[in-house]
């Protein structure tokens, strides 16, 4: 379903331009020219009508030009090329190798020393532990 998308996408953005323009091409028929149309009153509504259909134009053309121009690979940042590395075929992302990374930079700031006791506040209790999360009293 991935792959209709953009089609709906560009679907959706068309039903109102189709709408405004024959809404234009009828009351320029029923005029029959714009001199016409101006005589008879329609000329603010022909102008109105087309003005509105151009601007339902402006999604029309985003979404034709998102179709046709090439997808960016998530995380390329620019320097993706032939030089740049392959990805695995989920997109890229390697929970086990995050996680690894993780516990390799836990373990190799945990390692240098022990944890240190916390300094005592002025008043002769323990100091509070810096931080987020519930109170300790």
């Amino acid at each position: 379903m991935r792959t209709l998308k953009p089609v709906f996408g560009v679907i959706g953005a068309l039903v109102p331009v189709l709408y405004w323009g024959g809404l234009f091409y009828y009351f320029f028929n029923v005029a029959g020219s714009v001199q016409e149309a101006e005589e008879i009153g329609l000329g603010p509504t022909l102008l109105g009508l087309g003005v509105v259909g151009l601007l339902f134009c402006i999604p029309l053309i985003v979404k034709i030009v998102r179709i046709f121009a090439e997808p960016r690979s998530p995380g390329s940042g620019g320097s993706g090329g032939p030089d740049a590395s392959t990805h695995d075929d989920e997109g890229g992302f390697d929970a086990d190798a995050v996680v690894a990374r993780y516990m390799a930079r836990r373990s190799a700031e945990a390692a240098p020393g022990s944890p240190a006791a916390p300094p005592a506040r002025a008043g002769g209790g323990p100091a509070r532990r810096p931080g987020f999360g519930r109170k300790i009293r």
